[in-house]
């Protein structure tokens, strides 16, 4: 019997096609219309999370609506979907059940589908901003960069994941700007900080000029468009994209190789795992959101944690430590799907030394 169970859904066509490989002939247009009648089904069971102090298992619940389909039907039927896919996991026998990438965005971020669950339910993003943060500042030490002097930038920085994201940076950084549509909220989370760490936040609206000055850049905006030109990057910075689907586009790979863009929230996950299903990452590693599931449940903490827009920094901490706990721990760097390796750190790193003086030269 299971203890928990995790929610996905296609982030694009090519994740449809991971499971249901006879669309991948279909028209694109077909496929997506398709996949929106498909009611909530399981898609593989989970074995072998295994720590010193505990063991559990769960299953993969399918929520079959892309990422541009979450953002774009109407928010009650997305909703009801996602309530449907949560009423498999309890049929299965999940006591927690995690929302993975846009199930977590769609309404109050997880309040009301809760609501709708006799199960607990959580977003799984307490522990995605720990290993954002971990995996952000590990990167700045990789390319050199001095967190004491770097100009970060929060992007996104009023949703939940980006609000708390700055309160706990602005305990260790002295320059953080933060970027987002809405001046009053930010504008009031700009004053919080202010009042708890004493630091005071540049607070902006223009992507572009923001991106152009950042040494590091924590992006997690929700959107179902990346949002983050990569020719505006500067050399050397650091961009550790959190968001589901991306807020830089795959372009960046290609293109601009004097610049380290990884992705928040890979962790090693403990044990002999085996997911049941291809998400595209390495064996033994998953999402930290879908990690915070598995904690929770190797600690019968069967109780709403990560819900609403309102993270809280002490839980940021504390499954911080129930992870340590449990050998959950940071995979590495990844980037668009795929291990860098320390020899291609080096090489952006002297990419991006290169276009720099470059630059500079008259």
């Amino acid at each position: 019997m299971g203890n928990f169970a995790f929610i996905i859904h296609p982030i694009e066509l090519e994740d449809v096609f991971r499971k249901l490989k006879f669309m991948r002939r279909w028209p694109a247009a077909l496929v997506e219309s398709a996949v929106s009648f498909l009611p909530p089904f399981k898609v593989s069971e989970i074995s072998g999370v295994r720590s010193a102090k505990a063991e559990t298992s769960g299953w993969f619940v399918s929520c079959p609506l892309t990422s541009r389909q979450m953002v774009s039907l109407p928010e009650e039927k997305v909703i009801k979907k996602i309530v449907n896919a949560g009423r498999v996991a309890e049929k299965l026998g999940a006591r927690i059940v995690g929302l993975g990438a846009m199930t977590s965005v769609v309404g109050d971020a997880g309040i009301t589908i809760a609501k709708n669950l006799s199960i607990a339910v959580t977003t799984g993003n307490s522990y995605t901003v720990a290993t954002a943060l971990q995996g952000t500042k590990k990167a700045a030490k990789a390319m050199g960069i001095d967190l004491d002097q770097a100009d970060v930038l929060v992007v996104g920085a009023t949703g939940s994941i980006g609000s708390v994201c700055a309160r706990i940076l602005a305990r260790e950084v002295k320059f953080l700007t933060i970027l987002a549509r809405d001046k009053g909220k930010m504008d009031h989370l700009a004053a919080r900080i202010l009042r708890d760490s004493g630091l005071a936040v540049k607070v902006t609206a223009d992507v572009k000029r923001a991106v152009q000055r950042a040494d590091i850049v924590i992006t997690v905006t929700g959107s179902a468009e990346t949002i983050i030109d990569v020719n505006d990057l500067k050399p050397g910075a650091v961009v550790c994209d959190v968001a589901r689907p991306r807020d830089v586009s795959r372009r960046a790979a290609k293109l601009r190789d004097d610049v380290l863009v990884i992705e928040g929230g890979v962790v090693e996950v403990p044990g002999d795992v085996d997911f049941g299903f291809d998400f595209g990452f390495p064996p033994k590693t998953s999402y930290a959101c879908m990690a915070e599931t598995m904690i929770l449940a190797l600690e019968d903490r069967f109780e709403p944690y990560s819900l609403g827009r309102e993270l809280s920094v002490a839980k940021v901490d504390e499954i911080s430590l129930l992870a340590e706990k449990h050998g959950f721990k940071l995979a590495g760097f990844r980037s668009f799907e795929r291990a860098l390796s320390d020899a291609e750190i080096s090489t952006i790193q002297e990419n991006a030394r290169r276009r720099l003086v470059d630059n500079t030269c008259p």
